[in-house]
């Protein structure tokens, strides 16, 4: 007998290959017929410290997908606090660049991943809001059309996740399946216990994604690496498993960060599950989570530790901020 996982793969899994561009732009001229503006596109990436990889992103989809094909409106970058060239080389590279402290000033300053999407809310116009993460040494536009596919083409498709395989790759040699320990090690464990229905999201935790703005409105946004694993629990919560479909997108190769990072990723991936089984009355706590995280390092005197803060904070829902209107066109900072 199938399980309620394993009969929503086969619904709602595809591959990039599926949607080529053609199909897509025929599905979103037909969705500008219902009114102006309609149907508008943004491609979103966060970035911190991406130099390297920002700028063939943006160009890649500047060239494939707003110039040879008119299917993108606006591709954004949300520079969150670089120390490097990434706001530049992403401008030169034709993406609109928005700092993200520029971003509803206002309001107490955050940090984290989390943060630059939440933001990237009041900062764009795209009724469909894809996200790609600015350090891809891969990447292809597929990885941008793959995502849309079911968006553009089932009114009941809220949010895509892409799925891949994501091999290790160090000094040139590359590990099939090295990749992705924090999603094979906490949050695969971690949903099959407690949201078995979502066990069939091969990535759970990938940076590629895309969702209506109608949807992704309504929902709050943890500001650090538990930001993936949030609002795939509070789609599932808000709109039911159908709304969520995923996409084979094949390979993604970023950079890989080292142990002690990953440790501090797992916490605030864990701390957002406890917030998840909290909010959505799946267990009853009888005290809050501690958020320190000890990291030990051998010395010549014997062991030295460091405390890490992995505590996740979370900001509301956009539509509940003062001046949010359905787009973010009165909330975009002064250009």
């Amino acid at each position: 007998m199938l399980t309620e996982a394993t009969m929503w793969m086969r619904r709602r899994t595809s591959t990039a290959a599926d949607w080529p561009v053609e199909t897509l732009l025929a599905a979103k001229a037909a969705q500008a017929v219902t009114g102006p503006g309609q149907g508008r596109i943004s491609v979103v990436l966060p970035a911190r410290n991406e130099e390297e990889t920002v700028g063939t992103i943006v160009a890649a989809i500047r060239r494939e997908l707003v110039e040879r094909a008119p299917l993108v409106d606006e591709i954004v970058v949300i520079d969150s606090r670089s120390t490097d060239r990434t706001a530049e080389v992403a401008a030169a590279a034709g993406a609109e660049v928005v700092a993200q402290d520029a971003v509803l000033p206002e309001l107490p300053r955050m940090s984290g991943k989390g943060e630059a999407l939440w933001k990237s809310l009041a900062a764009t116009t795209g009724d469909l809001i894809v996200f790609v993460d600015a350090d891809l040494r891969n990447f292809s536009p597929h990885f941008v059309t793959g995502l849309l596919g079911p968006l553009l083409t089932d009114p009941s498709v809220g949010y895509v996740k892409g799925c891949y395989d994501r091999p290790l790759v160090t000094g040139g040699t590359r590990v099939d399946g090295g990749g992705g320990r924090v999603t094979e090690l906490v949050a695969r464990p971690l949903i099959n216990l407690h949201w078995p229905a979502l066990a069939g999201v091969l990535q759970p935790l990938g940076g590629e994604y895309a969702g209506r703005r109608s949807l992704l409105e309504r929902l709050p946004f943890v500001t650090g690496y538990g930001v993936e694993l949030g609002l795939l629990l509070d789609v599932f919560a808000d709109s039911g498993l159908d709304a969520l479909a995923q996409v084979d997108l094949g390979d993604r190769v970023h950079s890989h960060q080292s142990t002690e990072a990953l440790a501090a990723m797992s916490g605030q991936i864990m701390l957002t599950a406890w917030s998840r089984l909290q909010r959505h009355g799946r267990m009853l706590p009888l005290e809050d989570p501690a958020t320190a995280l000890a990291w030990f390092q051998r010395t010549g005197t014997g062991h030295d530790v460091r405390v890490n803060d992995v505590g996740v904070q979370e900001r509301p829902p956009m539509i509940e901020v003062p001046g949010y209107a359905g787009t973010g066109r009165s909330l975009l900072p002064e250009r």
